[in-house]
């Protein structure tokens, strides 16, 4: 695989054999992400886990302490005072079937589905087209809630849903190349705290195996698991 020069450039700032502290780490993110547009800064974590069983779930949702850097746009299903509830809060789209029908001809226009209880006899008729993308409301990750209105704006503060994949890894995207290192490590260790506050009483060995930063376009650059408290 060819790269262009500035990723070459940047892969030159990197040492690939050792193992960085987050805010090092953190701060070559933001030497190596040079393209044109504001990249964002992603992070990989591999757990010792095995996603397959039931009791080594690792999922859950938190509020980043400088946000994500992206416009969130949130549609909430409610009715009644949920609804007025929602509006107050700024939700960006507001309804119930209706919204449920214009999802099912194909509608995709938001980032974050956030709903009441009472309507999931609704949304639960989405789950084959929100599941595979992400997007299905989960009361674990405060997106089914009563309190719909803190739920939306959290949503519009940066809230992110971190939750294992097939090969056992969490990927989450922890803001914006322009945040600058100090605000992208507060981001990282408010993130890694929850993962690891949300390790599985099952698990046994380490339950960090690795982590990895990297700005959108950019290198990798791999962090100390024993560094994370896992």
């Amino acid at each position: 695989m060819k790269h262009g020069k500035k990723y070459v450039d940047g892969a030159k700032l990197i040492d690939h054999t050792k193992l960085y502290e987050p805010d090092e780490a953190l701060g070559l993110c933001v030497k190596t992400g040079t393209k044109k547009f504001d990249e964002s800064v992603e992070v990989h974590v591999r757990l010792g886990v095995d996603s397959r069983h039931a009791d080594q779930q690792v999922r859950g949702a938190i509020v980043l302490p400088n946000g994500t850097g992206k416009k969130v746009r949130v549609l909430a299903i409610c009715k009644g005072d949920a609804a007025e509830e929602a509006q107050n809060a700024g939700a960006d789209y507001i309804g119930a079937e209706d919204m449920a029908k214009k999802i099912q001809g194909g509608w995709m226009d938001f980032d974050v589905v956030v709903t009441t209880p009472d309507m999931m006899g609704v949304v639960g008729r989405l789950g084959k087209i929100l599941g595979p993308r992400g997007l299905m409301p989960n009361p674990k990750a405060g997106t089914v809630t009563r309190e719909i209105g803190k739920a939306i704006k959290e949503a519009k503060a940066g809230k992110i849903e971190y939750r294992l994949d097939k090969s056992n890894i969490i990927h989450c995207v922890i803001g914006k190349v322009s945040f600058g290192a100090e605000k992208l490590t507060e981001n990282f260790n408010a993130l890694l705290g929850a993962i690891v506050k949300a390790k599985p009483v099952s698990t046994k060995g380490q339950y960090i195996h690795s982590c990895v930063v990297a700005s959108t376009m950019g290198p990798g650059v791999r962090i100390n698991p024993n560094r994370l408290g896992g």
